[in-house]
């Protein structure tokens, strides 16, 4: 059966060649196509072109902003360092007056510290030496009495009310300091 149907098939295409189709198939085949071509060049390529320029130009756009946005960022950048560099020479400024504030302040201290030493030294002397002659009075009476009453005890008679007694006393007392005083 299959070498009659080759056979039938090659007496039918020996007139026609196969490969070439019929005369009425290509006239509207080429209807259809210029039909379409015409559709595609008046209607989707200008809509495709138009669609093609507005996002060409949207991506130019973008591209044109943030090449600003960029130059915008460098400058605020630049502005950002140049205030961070002068408020870094501020703060070194700042600091520098502090140390020498600190210092002058130091000083200061360390002057009146010393003011008030010298005048806590000189009180503390005053008072020194006002205890001293308060305490030289005192031993001066107490000796003067002592020695009067030890002489009182060895004359056998009542020296203290004589006002000669106190002169002695104090001649006495006189000559003893003088004596100190030379063996220093």
């Amino acid at each position: 059966m299959l070498n009659a149907v080759i056979f039938a098939a090659a007496e039918e295409g020996a007139a026609k060649n196969p490969l070439i189709p019929a005369w009425y198939d290509i006239l509207w085949s080429s209807v259809a196509f210029v039909i379409i071509l015409v559709a595609f060049w008046k209607v989707f390529l200008p809509k495709m072109q138009a669609m093609l320029d507005a996002r060409a130009e949207a991506i130019e756009g973008n591209i044109a902003k943030a090449d600003e946005a960029q130059a915008k960022a460098e400058a605020a950048l630049q502005e950002y360092t140049a205030q961070l560099a002068s408020a870094r020479q501020e703060a070194g400024e700042i600091r520098e007056a502090a140390r020498a504030d600190a210092a002058k302040i130091v000083a200061k201290a360390k002057e009146d510290a010393v003011v008030e030493a010298g005048r806590v030294t000189h009180a503390a002397q005053q008072q020194i030496e006002a205890e001293r002659q308060s305490a030289v009075v005192s031993l001066r009476k107490d000796v003067g009495s002592l020695a009067i009453d030890l002489a009182s005890s060895v004359v056998g008679e009542s020296l203290s009310e004589d006002q000669k007694a106190s002169a002695l006393v104090d001649r006495f007392l006189a000559e003893l300091e003088a004596s100190e005083k030379a063996a220093k």
